[in-house]
């Protein structure tokens, strides 16, 4: 049952945009560059909803602008999407920077507390550096336990 909510390729990569990404509306999953057809982006996620682990909800500036966001049992697959996205960079050519996910993989806690702190405070910026992120936001995450960053 857990595997035909989020098994198909379309709607993990839903669950990893929202994520890491930073993707919440409609149109940022159709231009994000996996060319998902647009009948097929809708029937994902309105799957996605009706399992409970994403929710829409009308931008109050635009009630046409429709939201999307991982629910609490959506933000529970952070560390399955983690483990996916190394395993992937570590056997297929994402574009993924090795340096990049050989921190990663050190760090598995330190990614996984920054994405559920994102969540919580509905912080939209891209968690990855060559998916938009900062990279300095990356360096400061991965850095071992115990060490004080020094601010520039």
């Amino acid at each position: 049952m857990s595997l035909e909510a989020v098994g198909d390729r379309w709607s993990l990569l839903i669950i990893r945009d929202l994520m890491v990404r930073g993707f919440t509306t409609f149109k940022q999953f159709q231009d994000g560059g996996e060319h998902i057809a647009t009948n097929i982006l809708a029937d994902r996620l309105q799957k996605l909803a009706a399992a409970g682990i994403i929710s829409s909800e009308n931008d109050e500036t635009d009630r046409r602008s429709v939201h999307y966001r991982l629910t609490e049992k959506g933000i529970d697959l952070a560390p399955i999407v983690l483990e996916l996205l190394i395993w992937g960079a570590r056997h297929e050519n994402t574009g993924a920077p090795v340096g990049v996910i050989a921190k990663m993989a050190k760090n598995r806690e330190g990614i996984l507390a920054e994405v559920r702190r994102r969540w919580e405070q509905r912080d939209t910026t891209p968690l990855l550096p060559w998916l938009g992120g900062n990279s300095s936001d990356f360096e400061r995450i991965h850095q071992p336990p115990g060490h004080k960053h020094k601010p520039k």
